[in-house]
Formats: C-alpha cells, structure tokens, sequence
C-alpha cells in the first residue's frame, strides 16, 4: 500500500471588512474599523438576528477573533453558518475551514468543495489533502493534484510544498492528468459569476492568505488526518476602505509566453523538478516535460533512497528560473 501524505497545517487570524447594505452594518463597519469593537457588535447584532448575512458573516468573524467578545468557536461557527446558508460566499468559505478544523470533516466537505471549485486557495489546499488521503471523501489523487496546484499558484504558502510531497507518489499519468484538470478550473474560476440573490453579496471582498507551518509526511505509517486551524478574515470594509477584487467577469489578457531557456554547454546551474522513491517516476516526468526545455538534458541524482530529477545545464540563476517558467511544474532553480 503506497503511503499517503500526512499534512498539518496552522493558520492564524486575519481581518477584513464587509461591504454592509444596511445603515447599522454600515455604522457597525465604521466602529470596527476604529478599533470600537463592542460598539460594532452592538450595531450588528440586531441586524445578524433580522436575517442580514452581512451582519452575521461579522459577529462570526467577531467571535473567531475575539474582538469586542471573547473568542468562541461554536457561537462562530452558529453565525457563519447563518451567512452561508443565504448564500453568503465569504461565510461560506470560513465556515467549512472552522467545520474542518472542528473536526466535523463529513459536514466539512460540502462547503470545502464548494469553495475549492470556486477558487478560494486555503478551501483549495484543503479539499485537495483530503482528495489524496481519502478523507472523508473518495481517493482522487489527479483531482487533487490539480487543487494543490490551483492553490499553489494563487500563493498559497505551504500547497508547493504539499505538492513537492503529491510529486513523489504520482504516477506521471496522473500528474498530467492533474495539470489539465488545473488548467479547466482555472478557466472555471475566471468565468463571470451568476448574480447573487442576497442584496449586497456581489460587492464582497476578503483578504485571502493564511499561514501554515511546514507539511511533513511519514513514510513508515499511514498518515493522520489533514488539521488545519482555518485563518478567517474579519468583517468586510466598505469599498472606501479596501481595494475590491477585479469582477470575475472581466476579460483576462493572454499570458505571455515564457522565454525559452538560456543555454550554455558549460553551464553549471540546474533546476529540479522533483524527487522520487521511485526512479522510474523520475524519468516518467522527464518524458512528460523535455518537450517544454528544449536543449536541457536530464539529470538522475541519487541521495540514499530518493532520486532527484534535475535538468540542465544553465548559464545563470536568471536562466534557471525563466526554465521553471517554462516547465509548468514542481520546480526550483539548483545553484553550482
């Protein structure tokens, strides 16, 4: 039996505002953003109990970061779950990470999923460790590949080194399975989003980001559980007070194409895209990727049980990083 990935990961609090359409979550805003907790709280408690999911998503945040009220989880959770369940996307987000980090992992994956599909990078980092474990949901080792790299390239902290681990049990045809399945839900994630019922929602923003310990894997034992201490933003700001995201409706330009690699036969830096139990995955990827470094001639570097893929040679640090570019992979320049 392979041996899964056994991944823990921490993140800590965060704030942001929310984008209130009532005048007492508008005054509420107002208050949190100058340092008047309880006020705050004051003002949206009797909006969260009408039913306003912008009022609600904050007395969650209130109660996550113990600002104005002592920290509480459950009551927390209660309010974020309130949001979310009118559709609220922000709420949504930080109630399957408190339902995940509360260990509820089987009422978790709905609104995990949800998230992921959306393109939120911590929900992506997430559900992805769980797709490859089996927790709580079917193995699906290409789907989640292609989570950890969604969540990798949105700049997730710890996802390349979650993926750096996925590299050494996929079989090349899975990972390329991965990146194309990447590819679509990056697609996905740009498409214009259907209105949204709840007055107010569309206007949302969130800091995203977290921080997570280092992951780490056991090759002798079958891994725990994926823990991850989910950060949750703070309320919403009102859109003088934030930079909103771009519309997801607008149009992407092209990419730019990556420079080709600079080569030099005498060259002595490398780059590495990967490591491997296995030296027949090694070579695998290599057949998969050579066609993107043209020039580039591969490298089987042994340390103890792990064979590490390198290719090269390159004339600078510079180079090394335009061929990670190139790669579309795991990758890391390797100096001389």
């Amino acid at each position: 039996m392979k041996t899964l990935i056994l991944v823990a990961a921490l993140a800590t609090g965060g704030m942001a505002l929310a984008m209130p359409a009532r005048a007492d979550v508008k005054a509420g805003v107002d208050a949190w953003s100058r340092g008047d907790y309880r006020k705050a709280i004051d003002e949206w408690r009797p909006a969260a109990i009408k039913g306003d999911p912008d009022a609600q998503f904050n007395l969650g945040q209130a109660y996550k970061l113990g600002r104005g009220v002592p920290v509480d989880l459950p009551i927390a959770e209660s309010w974020y779950r309130k949001a979310a369940m009118q559709g609220h996307l922000q709420a949504e987000d930080n109630y399957g990470l408190i339902l995940f980090d509360e260990g509820k992992r089987t009422d978790a994956v709905r609104w995990l999923e949800r998230s992921a599909t959306r393109g939120e990078p911590r929900a992506q980092l997430v559900f992805g460790t769980m797709l490859f474990n089996g927790d709580n949901v079917s193995k699906d080792w290409p789907r989640a590949y292609a989570f950890i790299l969604r969540s990798a390239a949105q700049g997730q902290p710890r996802a390349p080194q979650v993926q750096a681990q996925m590299d050494q049990y996929l079989s090349p045809e899975d990972r390329q399975k991965g990146m194309v399945l990447s590819r679509q839900y990056e697609a996905d994630e740009k498409r214009p989003q259907l209105p949204p019922e709840i007055a107010g929602a569309g206007t949302q923003t969130a800091i995203r980001g977290t921080d997570l310990p280092p992951s780490a894997y056991d090759p002798g034992a079958r891994p725990a559980p994926l823990a991850v201490t989910p950060r949750q933003d703070g309320p919403k700001a009102p859109p003088h007070a934030a930079v909103p995201d771009a519309p997801r409706g607008r149009p992407t330009p092209p990419p730019r194409p990556q420079p080709a690699p600079t080569l030099a036969g005498n060259g002595r830096w490398r780059i590495q895209l990967g490591a491997f139990r296995d030296e027949g995955n090694a070579r695998g990827l290599w057949q998969s990727v050579q066609g993107r470094l043209p020039g580039l001639q591969p490298y089987y570097v042994k340390s103890g049980a792990v064979t590490r893929l390198q290719a090269g040679p390159l004339a600078s640090g510079a180079a090394a990083t335009r061929a990670c570019g190139a790669a579309r992979t795991s990758c890391v320049p390797v100096a001389p």
